[in-house]
């Protein structure tokens, strides 16, 4: 690090002042996640190229284009952190974004690429820590806890731009597409600009549009009306046909446990689902609902068409609201 002159506390504090956050749809304050509790400390920084969800390309453009300066603002996170060791983590179907960081890493020391296979919810922090170093999360711990800690590749870019240029965190790239849509592109937009232009940007809204989501298919969340800003987690803008947006009929639950066997943290999503329908707080609690990662496998998954995910998250703010109160 030696060309680097700012120290770790400084890094940290740039990061703050320029109101950086998880840029992977978390949006959690990255000066804070940057210091971990007393007693833990991070061995590994990972940072997360996998953008796992169908239809967003915004980091996979990112990578391809800005390699050099996401390196760079991962050797930044490397001295706040005092780490030495980094892995990439890129999913196999991103070869050129594979071969740019290959290339670019060459340089620095302790920078490692791990080309993954493609799988979805592989970009969950949990999911990665698994896939790349084998060390498995505790339930209701956090990463730093097994010595990791996990960033996204918009996120290094963002740090770079605040250390090395004094630049703010007031713009972001958004992926705008569907299936109806005339220019389907990624573009570079300031925050708070009305979703209704980047989609006037895109060709305007097809006439057969069902829902516009913000985010991804599986863990996008729909939006009212297209006025709505963007803000530094969305990365993208899904315009879904009016064929596909319509929820099928609601069955009873045949007990098949295909969510069970899709769920990716190891919950049974029928029971936490019936669980909040009965508002049965603290046997949620018990079931570890506060572990889901609200992927949106287990409603995929459903042939009865239960809006399991919906249930689950209900329950889930449910729980974390009585978590807090307890807390104060």
């Amino acid at each position: 690090f030696s060309e680097i002159s700012h120290s770790g506390p400084e890094i940290i504090e740039k990061i703050m002042e320029a109101g950086i956050v998880g840029m992977g749809g978390a949006t959690f304050p990255s000066h804070v996640k940057l210091v971990p509790p007393r007693g833990m400390k991070a061995e590994i920084l990972l940072i997360n190229g996998v953008e796992c969800e169908p239809f967003l390309t915004s980091d996979h453009r990112l990578m391809v284009e800005k390699m050099e300066e996401i390196l760079v603002g991962t050797r930044l996170l490397m001295k706040a952190l005092d780490v030495e060791k980094v892995f990439v983590g890129i999913e196999r179907n991103k070869p050129d974004a594979i071969e740019a960081i290959r290339q670019s890493a060459a340089r620095y020391k302790g920078i490692a690429v791990v080309p993954l296979k493609v799988k979805y919810p592989q970009g969950g922090e949990k999911q990665l820590i698994k896939a790349v170093t084998g060390r498995e999360v505790p339930s209701g711990a956090l990463p730093v806890s097994v010595g990791c800690l996990v960033c996204n590749v918009g996120t290094a870019f963002a740090v770079y731009e605040a250390v090395q240029k004094n630049k703010p965190l007031f713009e972001r790239v958004v992926t705008i597409t569907g299936k109806s849509l005339k220019n389907p592109c990624n573009v570079k937009v300031r925050i708070g600009t009305p979703v209704s232009e980047l989609i006037a940007f895109a060709g305007g809204l097809p006439e057969d549009t069902g829902k516009i989501v913000c985010g991804g298919p599986m863990m996008g969340k729909s939006v009212a009306t297209p006025d709505v800003p963007v803000t530094k987690g969305t990365s993208g803008i899904l315009i879904i046909p009016e064929a596909e947006a319509a929820r099928r009929p609601q069955l009873s639950c045949i007990r098949c446990s295909r969510c069970t066997n899709a769920c990716p943290m190891g919950l049974e999503p029928t029971l936490l689902m019936t669980l909040s329908e009965k508002k049965l707080w603290e046997r949620l609690e018990k079931e570890k609902i506060t572990d889901c990662i609200e992927c949106g496998s287990c409603s995929y998954s459903c042939p009865a068409g239960r809006h399991l995910l919906d249930h689950i998250r209900y329950g889930k703010m449910k729980v974390g609201q009585i978590i807090r109160a307890r807390k104060n």
